[in-house]
């Protein structure tokens, strides 16, 4: 662990020290490198857990979301060059070492074995967020933005800060491993209820659940390109993996919470995607289509059975590059136009017409296509939610079909139709940018040859 740890919290005297020439190439070689070393977590080892230390090891469970950890600040630096070249020095440092300082604590948030530490670092990765989209948001309305993120998590998460100190008053310790050896601490009395509501309540913000949902849209149109990639790609997991780890306390689930929680993710997810349809703004339309796809995930971890977690390990994965990369593309449009209105930036085809390749790409894991690990997460979760209630494949399928119908609407938008009259000339796009969308969707191509890598099962 802290061979990785140790280069990343480096990241930031390199970031300090390097010349303003070589500031781009420096980090992004340092943080490319840490995303190689950070390779090695993914083959199979021993099983339950490597590394295990007395606050933190990696398991099947944890590993996949580290690597991603890992891959996604590269790309985050590498996305943020275009925006920020007309900045001082000064703040393209303090701009760097903002994404920096995320990193090691989602390292640790996602690799913590002691429920408070894992508390901790799941409020501080707030802190970074936060200043991105108040300080290098493009709009006025970005601190309307912060604020909902900050009042939305950390209302939800003050109850689970109560619950966990009321467990380790009641079992001695806050281990996970231990946790696994004693019985599951809370039974169906109507107490320990609201204790796995309170355990649950706060994953299920961040994740977020339909209903819970209000502050991401906000914040993923407000906060800069890569802000949205972190809170897309890698926030939004801790909220999966909280719901994965913390169930565990809570085995199985009351049927209190079963019902209303599967049917508020599941119907979240068919009603979030049918507001995809008539979205306007563009990074408005993929963070609901975001809400849209966790909810599948919380409803498989909210089952708990074998099938249901690796599915739902798996679309936390595929989801987080495809969303990241459809963000990604989504800035290098209104880099050039803008404008993230859907009406003002269509028929780019013709203009860019590698970027179309890059979008058609992307919209194709989005709609989860076979070769893709998004369509085997999709197909496990539908099957073990099938298993659990036949009913659930109405849902489903309906969210599968608006899925299908709202990202081909926006490719079409985006890419065909005619040129609006106010585009005059268009800046050709950069080797940095393909770069970037290559870095995104080969990780996708290549899981599918070995999927249980990333299924979260012991191999």
């Amino acid at each position: 662990m802290l061979k990785v740890l140790l280069p990343t919290i480096m990241l930031i005297p390199t970031t300090m020290l390097s010349p303003q020439k070589l500031l781009w190439t420096n980090t992004t070689t340092h943080s490319l490198l840490i995303a190689s070393i950070s390779l090695h977590w993914l083959l199979p080892t021993h099983y339950p857990n490597k590394n295990l230390t007395q606050w933190t090891s990696i398991d099947q469970i944890s590993s996949p979301l580290l690597v991603l950890s890992c891959w996604l600040l590269p790309l985050m630096i590498l996305a943020s060059q275009n925006h920020l070249q007309h900045e001082p020095p000064t703040r393209k440092r303090i701009f760097i070492t903002t994404l920096v300082m995320a990193q090691p604590l989602l390292l640790l948030a996602f690799s913590a074995t002691e429920l408070m530490l894992f508390y901790i670092t799941f409020e501080a990765t707030l802190i970074p967020t936060l200043i991105l989209i108040t300080r290098w948001g493009s709009q006025p309305e970005r601190l309307s933005a912060g604020i909902y993120l900050l009042f939305y998590t950390l209302i939800s998460s003050l109850p689970l800060l109560v619950t966990i100190l009321y467990l380790h008053t009641h079992i001695g310790t806050l281990h996970l491993t231990m946790l696994k050896l004693s019985h599951p601490a809370l039974t169906n009395s109507w107490t320990d209820l609201l204790l796995s509501l309170a355990l649950l309540m706060a994953f299920m913000v961040k994740a977020p659940l339909y209903g819970l949902h209000l502050w991401l849209p906000k914040a993923h149109v407000e906060a800069p390109i890569a802000g949205s990639m972190l809170l897309a790609a890698l926030l939004l997991k801790l909220g999966g993996y909280g719901i994965m780890r913390l169930t565990l306390l809570i085995n199985p689930i009351p049927p209190l919470l079963h019902f209303p929680f599967l049917t508020l993710a599941l119907w979240g997810a068919l009603m979030t995607s049918s507001i995809c349809l008539r979205q306007t703004d563009l990074k408005s339309l993929i963070a609901y289509s975001s809400v849209s796809h966790m909810g599948l995930v919380i409803a498989a971890c909210i089952l708990q059975t074998h099938w249901s977690f690796s599915g739902a390990m798996i679309l936390m994965i595929s989801h987080g590059l495809t969303s990241s990369m459809l963000f990604c593309l989504a800035n290098t449009t209104y880099e050039r136009t803008h404008s993230r209105i859907l009406l003002l930036t269509r028929g780019l085809q013709p203009l860019l017409p590698l970027m179309a390749t890059w979008w058609l790409l992307a919209n194709l894991t989005n709609m989860a296509l076979p070769p893709t690990t998004n369509l085997m997460a999709e197909l496990t979760i539908m099957i073990s939610l099938f298993n659990w209630s036949p009913l659930t494949i109405i849902l489903t399928g309906a969210t599968t079909l608006l899925t299908a119908s709202y990202t081909l609407s926006m490719l079409l938008t985006t890419q065909r139709g005619t040129l609006p009259t106010h585009i005059t000339s268009m800046q050709n796009s950069s080797t940095r940018e393909h770069l970037l969308m290559t870095l995104h969707i080969t990780p996708l191509l290549l899981l599918i040859l070995k999927p249980e890598m990333i299924s979260g099962m012991p191999l």
